[in-house]
């Protein structure tokens, strides 16, 4: 999977030879530090989840999406989902405020590591998922997020669903990606024929 012509930028730490430059690594521990106080210790996890997959997947990805990667579930758990409505609707405003709020605290992170006003500003666009599907950088980054979840986490949450459930989530999953990762899904992943059709036909 790679960005179209001109879409990926490449960032420093690629152009000089593997060496991470001084702000991203200042940006990724800033991420790693404030995720580190996660009580159920999970943060710190997910996130080096993400950055991996993103290596992975979009080898030429910017520092800003790979800041995002790493910033996109940051200190998820000061804000739980119990806190809104049962339902849909509670569920998409906690979604939406939890997207706010993560472009804010990580827009923070870059500032205080160096980046300037427009790469904050743009970190929050892909956190906030402004643009997807038209948004290279915004659809790499739920490309990457959905192979996380599909990698680590969809075995668990499956175990306590019944089939129909379990369809439907893979339907909501395949409809956020790409063409192109919906294929690589198919290449990697050893899926039944349901729930393979479901990426071959969304």
């Amino acid at each position: 999977m790679t960005f179209p012509p001109g879409t990926a930028k490449m960032s420093l730490h690629q152009a000089e030879g593997g060496t991470m430059t001084d702000r991203l690594h200042r940006a990724l521990a800033l991420i790693d530090r404030a995720n580190a106080a996660d009580p159920k210790g999970e943060a710190v996890v997910y996130g080096q989840r993400m950055s991996a997959e993103l290596a992975r997947l979009f080898p030429g990805a910017s520092d800003v999406l790979q800041v995002a990667a790493r910033g996109q579930h940051v200190e998820r758990w000061l804000l739980p989902r119990s806190d809104y409505p049962e339902g849909k609707a509670g569920y998409l405003d906690w979604r939406r405020e939890q997207g706010r709020r993560h472009a804010e605290r990580v827009a923070g992170n870059m500032a205080e590591a160096g980046f300037p006003a427009g790469d904050c500003e743009r970190v929050g666009v892909l956190l906030r998922k402004e643009g997807i599907k038209r948004d290279p950088e915004v659809q790499a980054l739920e490309d990457v997020i959905c192979f996380v979840f599909l990698k680590f986490h969809f075995t668990p949450f499956a175990a306590g669903r019944d089939a129909e459930q379990t369809l439907d989530i893979v339907r909501k999953t395949a409809r956020k990606m790409s063409a192109a990762g919906r294929m690589r899904v198919l290449e990697e992943f050893d899926l039944p024929a349901p729930l393979a059709q479901a990426f071959g036909e969304a």
